[in-house]
């Protein structure tokens, strides 16, 4: 006996999930982001929020790190995925593998290893300054913690260029040089984009890297929401709903980008 589902029928587990997972969730975060603690109608969370200089000093410093992290990520990935790409390696994915074996272990236990490290590299001479470098700390930590998320979108991207693009190029003359610029950084734009949002997005929020790493003199706004959803859930979901503003434009920019540069690597 043979079952039929219709389309309608199979979107049904996706909007379930949608329903109780991200409709529902946002609304308890915009209800409680514009309500005062007597539940009424209020935007004092956001007037108390933009007024405080420190609090906007912080959101400068985690778009700083996250910047940072992100392009440390971009150099040093970049370069990576494209020899793995071009090269004739037979077991290439080995070294993918190399990469990706990190993400396997328990988050928390890397951190703590990275931290051991620097405990001893600052124990010996001529590296004191790594004990209160906490930000070099903080963005090192990072990166080596995103850096696989950078590698597999552009390992992955580079991968399915054309072969021929680049015989084709050649033959018209081009260098090395312009070949790269012209061709493959175009066309490995969807790859390096959507590496940078998922290293960017996160590197804004992942206190743990900066308690940890940074001996929680690094602050960045996602410690604040922890804290304030410890004291004060109305404050903390108009930090979240702030933070969620900032992922929607960064997911646009890079969706637009995407699109813009695939054409033009196309058109080359």
């Amino acid at each position: 006996m043979k079952l039929h589902f219709s389309r309608k029928m199979l979107c049904i587990p996706y909007a379930v999930f949608l329903v109780f997972f991200v409709i529902i969730p946002m609304l308890v975060i915009l209800f409680y982001a514009f309500t005062d603690k007597e539940l009424h109608l209020s935007f004092s969370n956001f007037i108390r929020f933009f007024s405080d200089p420190t609090k906007l000093s912080t959101i400068v410093y985690s778009l700083v790190i996250a910047l940072i992290t992100t392009v440390a990520c971009l150099l040093i990935a970049y370069p990576v995925a494209y020899i793995l790409a071009r090269s004739k390696i037979k077991k290439k994915y080995v070294i993918v593998l190399l990469f990706v074996t990190p993400m396997w272990i328990n988050f928390v236990l890397r951190v703590n290893a990275i931290r051991e490290l620097f405990n001893l590299l600052s124990a010996q001479r001529g590296m004191e300054w790594l004990a209160g470098s906490n930000y070099f700390k903080t963005v090192f930590g990072m990166v080596y913690d995103f850096l696989p998320f950078m590698v597999l979108p552009l390992y992955t991207t580079l991968l399915k260029i054309d072969q021929s693009l680049y015989e084709a190029s050649a033959d018209l003359g081009a260098g090395a040089f312009t070949t790269f610029t012209r061709v493959t950084i175009p066309l490995s734009m969807p790859g390096i984009m959507s590496g940078v949002t998922m290293v960017f997005l996160p590197s804004m929020t992942n206190y743990v890297v900066s308690d940890m790493l940074g001996n929680a003199k690094v602050t960045i706004v996602g410690k604040f929401i922890y804290e304030y959803f410890g004291t004060d859930w109305h404050m903390g979901s108009m930090v979240a709903l702030v933070l969620l503003v900032v992922v929607f434009l960064s997911t646009w920019l890079s969706g637009g980008f995407k699109a813009e540069d695939t054409v033009r690597g196309a058109n080359l």
